[in-house]
């Protein structure tokens, strides 16, 4: 049944952004070349705040998405790794396709401890936080609300945005079981915080402990 339902939101957001979304505008191509080189002057804060935290957002989910991976017949990688340039449209169909998986076994490699970096977390917190202050303090809101209602790649950037954080709780679910956490107030900071909770998550999580498949051995 949970197939069903990503495999349908999946579906439901392609057919959204070709079809029921408002449509390009003119300058959308320059909106986002500007976005792309920092040259923001007269955007709105909040379109930058929302376009940069696009970018955290799948390093936030290869953080969790990518152990998962490890104990899936379907590697997570590649939806990972295209889902920096589409989000949530790369990711669902994983989550459609994956299997509960609360356990891990082997061996950390390098990117793996990388994405387990505390360090890590802690930058990605930081950015987040300061996404978020720019938007809530400088960002004009009506103007956004305008642009939202008349620009697609506003108002599917945005969609989004909101997807990644509400879907980023499928796979917390078992990335908490693999490090011994069950408490359910964990999920609902992360909801209650927009991309902030989740990596805060990333950076106060218990780190991964290794197990070796063959001796069932605990390595750290």
């Amino acid at each position: 049944m949970k197939r069903f339902i990503f495999w349908g939101l999946w579906l439901g957001f392609v057919l959204y952004a070709f079809i029921l979304a408002p449509p390009d505008r003119p300058d959308t191509v320059d909106l986002i070349f500007r976005l792309s080189t920092g040259a923001w002057d007269g955007i709105n804060p909040v379109v930058v705040a929302v376009f940069n935290a696009m970018g955290l957002w799948p390093v936030v989910y290869a953080a969790v998405a990518l152990v998962d991976g490890q104990g899936q017949k379907l590697r997570a990688w590649p939806f990972v790794v295209m889902s920096f340039a589409v989000g949530a449209f790369a990711l669902l169909p994983y989550l459609a396709l994956r299997q509960p998986n609360p356990q891990f076994s082997g061996s950390k490699n390098a990117l793996l401890r990388l994405l387990e970096a505390r360090w890590l977390g802690a930058l990605l917190t930081a950015g987040a936080i300061a996404l978020a202050g720019f938007a809530l303090l400088k960002g004009d809101w009506p103007d956004f609300w305008q642009q939202w209602q008349t620009s697609r790649f506003i108002n599917v950037m945005s969609l989004d945005f909101c997807a990644l954080w509400l879907l980023f709780p499928v796979l917390l679910k078992d990335d908490m079981a693999r490090r011994g956490l069950s408490q359910p107030w964990v999920t609902a900071a992360v909801l209650a915080l927009p991309l902030v909770g989740a990596c805060l998550y990333l950076t106060l999580r218990p780190p991964l402990a290794e197990v070796s498949e063959a001796e069932g051995v605990t390595v750290g």
